[in-house]
């Protein structure tokens, strides 16, 4: 009996943290619209996901926190690999319960200049992608999404951590790209 009992448990808990290693979004879903106030190299503007559609893909990724280690070192890789994206064709945009100010400092100093972030002070951006972090209500969940010019959402990852975002990103644009071919 305490064999069984020990099995579910554990079946339940896998289940119930395979659950939260998941976006809640998934390939094939359409990406809700949303605009922004962003911050770009300490400069405000307006950040419309449908305008920047126009132009090509968007990878559009969750945070937690501005200046948080974690968070430091996504925004980092994304700068170091923005060039790749624009390659690609594509637009990176960061998003997080951060005030403007914060963020101001944040795309100068650990964006590099390289690529906007917004704010979602209200977190609807953050509740319509599902990306409200479980425990910690008022920050994001870590998820990146690769979205294409028709809205959809052609790839979706969760991990709190920040390793990988980039490096599947970029690995989902490039075989979106070449099935277009």
């Amino acid at each position: 009996m305490k064999h069984l009992l020990l099995t579910v448990l554990v079946t339940t808990c896998g289940l119930f943290f395979s659950q939260l290693a998941q976006a809640e979004l998934k390939a094939g879903d359409p990406a809700p619209e949303f605009t922004a106030q962003a911050a770009l190299g300490g400069q405000v503007s307006t950040f419309s996901l449908t305008e920047a559609l126009k132009k090509g893909p968007v990878v559009l990724y969750f945070y937690p926190a501005a200046f948080s280690s974690g968070c430091t070192i996504e925004a980092h890789l994304f700068a170091e690999a923005i060039e790749k994206y624009k390659t690609l064709g594509a637009t990176v945009i960061g998003v997080s319960n951060d005030k403007l100010d914060t963020l101001k400092q944040f795309s100068v100093s650990e964006c590099g200049s390289k690529f906007a972030v917004a704010a979602d002070t209200d977190q609807k951006i953050m509740k319509s992608y599902d990306a409200v972090l479980m425990f910690k209500t008022n920050y994001a969940n870590r998820v990146s999404y690769v979205i294409t010019p028709d809205h959809t959402i052609i790839y979706a990852y969760t991990s709190m951590s920040p390793d990988k975002h980039v490096e599947n990103t970029l690995q989902a644009l490039q075989q979106w790209n070449a099935k277009k071919k």
